[in-house]
């Protein structure tokens, strides 16, 4: 980043010199008692003018100050000799500064959506004395930059009755709209202090892990939002093998300067604002603080237009990852309050969840660590059966789509209470699922005997993550081949029910008539340690179908299990079957079985072709009443 030399803003500044004062003069002429003061956000807050307003805090009694995300060490309660109600600080979103003092009955919050901020100081609602704001030094023309922070700041600073600025050259000057005059700042001050820096903290594996599904959901071409938190700003690592990606976000750090280096984000094929960046604040190191510095790549915009679902939907492919504090097992999401207590705000989750959801192609993701550690140490699980009282519902039931955890993907849109329930116990953590399972038999969300995968020795069966692969078929169609789960039992049904007489006939050796739960259910609660079905799963439309299954089940033979084969009609004579084949043999290797077998109707010739050009040495062939049993060797 260019550095402004002392002369050079003097020069820039010699028009405006009446309106500079001393730091003091600064607070105490243009502030007083009973006045309601906005302090600039984020990484972009005024520290001198903050630190001056602290000092003289004794001296100004029932000034409320308002302020979204505080982000310094700066104690504002410090100087008041805890004194309850000589002033208010009013958090739109909480930062680590303030959660204390609003716990403690000191300072207040004020729960509202990111984009509808500007418009509540906008239209008068909430009148604005003063705004102690934090610039860079005006160029040529006039023009400061609000710099890394223009979100709500460039709106209440139009609206506020006196501006005051903290001109620092240190302040990164940004495109967009994301200038304020000279004319239109009544005093200022000149810094010269470092922005302030933030991290997330580095990744752990469970951030990691969920970073990983993530990245599978998101397609080339995508246009990403990550709110704040370590978990959503971890995909960015997740990200590398992507292509032509965009960002149209509230904001983001640095992990997005590692993919637009590397080639990943160009934002070429962004549907509006192609080419650029939209963001309306940033939060990170001087690196990037550096790269946002007059690039032309960057816009910022304030919150209104940002985090405007309509503005948002217009993105083809717009993801949304939003990180939830719980999730309850009907999809209900809390993200601000850890019970009564308060912990952050609603920021723009809801904007950029709605606005995805309406996109093109678009997926609002919410990610969640399965389990929390309490102070004393206690783990406790973060997917419950109802939110902890006091919690709030950031978002609904209704407006939920995927939620994310490090044991796998919920896809919640559109399922009944009864598919949610066991779409959030797969993904919650095995030490928890039997009692929330439990708990949902006791409310009769599920069925009365619905059951978990267990293993043989009584724990719950993890679903094997590494078995699922992409492949592509002779009719060109990609699928996802995966080790079916307990949310697959209406697919199983609908691909049995497509089955005609005559398929369930060969399949059954009886014209099976129905498939209800208790048929289905043991295909899906099966044990991964001693049995397997693969299931091909075809996502075309956005909706999952399975066209096709292939396992295997432990008979009373140590070494042998039986296997088992349906391919919807519309699949067959594409390769399914010779796919799954091997996949299941070099399973079946792996859990020590030596031998495949099973039984056919000699009518059945496409299967009994498969097998026996399978290349497997066949053990034992016998053929009786029209049936062939067959068990061939995979032990080589």
């Amino acid at each position: 980043m260019h550095t402004i030399s002392d002369t050079e803003l003097s020069q820039l500044l010699r028009k405006y010199q009446k309106k500079q004062v001393t730091i003091d003069d600064a607070i105490k002429k243009f502030i007083q008692p009973g006045n309601r003061i906005f302090i600039d956000s984020g990484c972009s807050e005024p520290i001198d003018l903050t630190k001056k307003l602290i000092e003289l805090g004794l001296k100004l009694p029932d000034v409320e100050i308002l302020h979204f995300l505080s982000l310094s060490d700066l104690d504002y309660y410090k100087t008041v000799g805890g004194i309850e109600d000589l002033f208010r600080h009013n958090a739109l979103f909480i930062g680590k500064s303030l959660r204390k003092y609003i716990r403690e009955g000191q300072a207040d919050y004020t729960p509202i959506l990111l984009s509808e901020i500007p418009r509540l100081f906008k239209s008068g609602k909430m009148h604005l004395d003063t705004a102690l704001i934090q610039v860079s030094p005006p160029d040529k023309y006039g023009y400061c930059s609000f710099g890394i922070n223009v979100d709500i700041v460039k709106p209440i600073a139009e609206v506020a009755n006196c501006v005051i600025a903290e001109i620092n050259p240190k302040m990164p000057r940004t495109w967009g709209d994301s200038f304020i005059h000279m004319d239109e700042i009544d005093a200022f001050v000149i810094s010269n202090h470092d922005l302030i820096e933030y991290s997330y903290g580095k990744p752990d594996k469970t951030a990691n892990d969920i970073a990983k599904y993530v990245a599978s959901l998101i397609e080339n071409e995508s246009t990403i939002q990550m709110g704040i938190g370590i978990i959503p700003n971890a995909v960015t690592d997740a990200l590398h093998e992507k292509k032509d990606l965009g960002v149209h976000s509230e904001v983001f750090s640095d992990g997005i300067v590692d993919l637009v280096e590397q080639g990943v984000i160009t934002c070429k094929k962004k549907t509006i604002h192609k080419d650029k960046i939209i963001c309306s604040f940033v939060m990170g190191s001087k690196r990037l603080y550096d790269f946002v510095n007059d690039n032309p790549m960057v816009e910022f915009h304030p919150s209104d237009y940002t985090n405007d679902p309509f503005i948002i939907s217009q993105n083809k492919r717009q993801v949304a990852i939003n990180a939830a504090l719980s999730v309850d097992l009907t999809g209900q999401v809390n993200s601000d309050s850890i019970g009564y207590k308060f912990y952050s705000g609603i920021g723009g989750q809801v904007d950029f969840v709605r606005g995805a959801a309406r996109a093109k192609y678009g997926k609002p993701i919410m990610v969640i660590p399965s389990t929390a550690t309490l102070k004393d140490g206690t783990v406790v699980s973060r997917i419950v059966p109802y939110l902890q009282p006091g919690s709030g519902v950031v978002i609904t039931r209704g407006d939920v789509h995927y939620v994310v955890s490090e044991w796998g993907i919920a896809y919640l849109y559109g399922k009944s209470i009864r598919e949610r329930v066991l779409q959030m116990i797969n993904i919650a953590h095995p030490d928890f699922r039997e009692e929330l399972l439990e708990q949902a038999k006791k409310w009769n969300y599920v069925y009365s005997d619905q059951k978990l995968p267990v293993s043989i020795d009584g724990r719950i069966s993890i679903y094997p993550q590494k078995y699922e692969i992409m492949i592509t078929l002779k009719n060109e169609k990609v699928i996802k081949i995966r080790p079916v789960k307990p949310t697959d039992e209406r697919m199983i049904q609908e691909l049995h029910y497509s089955l005609d007489d005559r398929d369930r006939y060969r399949r059954f050796f009886t014209p099976m008539k129905d498939f209800r739960h208790k048929k289905i259910a043991p295909m899906v609660n099966i044990d991964y340690s001693t049995d397997m079905i693969l299931v091909a799963v075809d996502s075309e439309n956005g909706e999952e179908k399975i066209i096709a299954m292939g396992g295997f089940f432990k008979t009373g033979q140590p070494s042998l299990a039986e296997l088992l084969f349906v391919v919807h009609k519309d699949w067959r004579g594409l390769g399914l079957t010779r796919f799954l084949l091997p996949f299941l043999v070099q399973i079946g290797r792996e859990l020590n079985y030596k031998s495949l077998g099973g039984s056919m109707l000699l009518e059945n010739k496409a299967m009994i072709h498969v097998i026996n050009t399978s290349g497997y040495e066949i053990k034992l062939r016998r053929i009786e009443s029209g049936v062939t049993e067959f068990i061939f060797d995979i032990s080589k």
